[in-house]
């Protein structure tokens, strides 16, 4: 008796699913080519003379010195960044850690509204979390995350580029966000706190990961956006401003806010016609065009962009195409994860997901092809910031680089850092790590108040 051939998941997928997908797959020359326009970029937003019309910004974050494990005592952090906040308390006793904290929400009238209605709500937030503590007698130094595009004056002095993330508060962009929070504390007249230090996510993460591994020179986020910070040369980091950082110490943090490279028609040849459909609706058209291929925020809605086209050419669930598929934002970036965990030839996650979605008579053939769509878009979104990485190993040129990484993506997608490794192995020559970073927004904000405290 003949046998029958197993069916391998492989043969489920339909060759017209691969070849929709095809744009979304790109290749080693293609990523070079990424890095390539990257560098160029990044040299730029160093220079004085380009600095202006650069792409990728490259911030001087005046952060100079990192954590060594000598840092004592109690330091607030808060931490803005999207649609909630932290506020958090951390002692620390050599490399000994103890952390209190507690998260507050921001209501959408709040992320729309005025820049002073959000920071008086943040400055209520942080008066209650010092009482509930009773330490409100004590001055106790923070650190602010502030996780959007920051131009810096200074360790103390950050002023905002431009809102992301779905945030558009009047009255702050052009301004110095150290000085509206302080302004809000004062109006309080309940609390005594000195903001030490304002940071970004990344410059948190970079810092966390070099408390515990002091070869850390890279922080990079995969969450809801994506950025990276490096450790530069002081003699590079032409924007910075004299006076207000030490000029014999041979380092500065720079924060690449590389979410913008892109912008300019600078990535045309790898953007698809799903991502110029993201771009569209996004709030912000025509920006942060390497962040929207990459981060959390929009890893999903690619997905659910590519999925209708196939239903919409017959190719899945013979043509008929739930509401909730066809309604932007439904099919959830958590949801890319889960699909890609199931084990190879088994669909129990891809089944719930679908069925969330009404979708309930799946075959395994539509199973495959959808599990195929997310892994295409998540190991893009891999490759892409694995080419980012690569460039800032090159650009660092030394061996056992530590690259620490935080945000939701790395951290809950099943073969988010798996990509990652072996991806940047092959670009790029140097022995490098990659470690999952420990709350760097939190403390990470804590440790540069602590350097900076320090230095006082």
């Amino acid at each position: 008796m003949k046998m029958k051939t197993p069916t391998y998941p492989e043969n489920l997928l339909k060759p017209e699913v691969k070849d929709v997908c095809k744009g979304l797959v790109l290749s080693d020359d293609q990523l070079r080519m990424v890095m390539q326009r990257l560098t160029h970029e990044i040299n730029r937003g160093l220079s004085k003379e380009t600095h202006n019309d650069a792409i990728v910004k490259c911030f001087t974050t005046y952060v100079q010195d990192l954590p060594n494990g000598t840092e004592n005592g109690k330091f607030l952090a808060l931490d803005l960044g999207g649609t909630n906040f932290r506020v958090l308390l951390i002692t620390l006793d050599g490399m000994n850690f103890d952390m209190k904290s507690k998260i507050y929400a921001i209501p959408q009238t709040l992320m729309l509204g005025s820049g002073t209605q959000l920071f008086d709500h943040i400055a209520q937030c942080l008066a209650l979390f010092i009482k509930e503590l009773k330490m409100e007698k004590e001055v106790l130094p923070l650190g602010f995350t502030f996780s959007f595009p920051l131009t810096q004056h200074g360790l103390t002095k950050g002023i905002l580029a431009t809102w992301t993330k779905g945030f558009n508060c009047t009255g702050v962009v052009g301004e110095d966000v150290v000085a509206l929070l302080e302004a809000a504390i004062a109006k309080r007249n309940d609390v005594r706190i000195d903001v030490c230090a304002i940071l970004n996510d990344t410059t948190g993460t970079l810092m966390s990961c070099a408390w515990k591994n002091h070869g850390c020179r890279i922080g990079l986020i995969v969450g809801t956006g994506s950025n990276a910070c490096y450790v530069e040369k002081v003699e590079n980091a032409e924007c910075a401003i004299p006076g207000n950082y030490n000029e014999d110490k041979a380092n500065m943090l720079i924060n690449t806010e590389w979410g913008a490279f892109g912008e300019c028609n600078t990535l045309d040849f790898v953007v698809t016609e799903f991502d110029q459909a993201i771009d569209t609706n996004s709030i912000n058209p025509g920006k942060q065009i390497f962040e929207k291929m990459i981060s959390g925020m929009y890893m999903g809605e690619l997905a659910r962009l590519v999925l209708e086209k196939l239903v919409d050419a017959g190719l899945l669930f013979n043509g008929k195409c739930p509401t909730d598929l066809k309604k932007r934002g439904k099919f959830f970036t958590k949801y890319v994860s889960e699909i890609e965990a199931d084990p190879k030839g088994k669909y129990t996650n891809c089944r719930e997901v679908l069925a969330e979605l009404g979708i309930r008579n799946a075959t395994d053939q539509d199973c495959e092809n959808v599990r195929y769509v997310c892994s295409v878009v998540s190991r893009r979104a891999a490759h892409l910031a694995s080419a980012g990485i690569a460039c800032l190993l090159n650009k660092i040129d030394e061996d056992n680089v530590t690259v620490g990484i935080d945000g939701s993506v790395y951290r809950f997608h099943p073969h988010f850092h798996d990509l990652m490794t072996e991806k940047i192995g092959q670009l790029q020559k140097h022995k490098f790590d990659l470690m999952l970073s420990e709350d760097g927004s939190g403390r990470g904000a804590a440790l540069v108040a602590a350097v900076a405290a320090q230095k006082r």
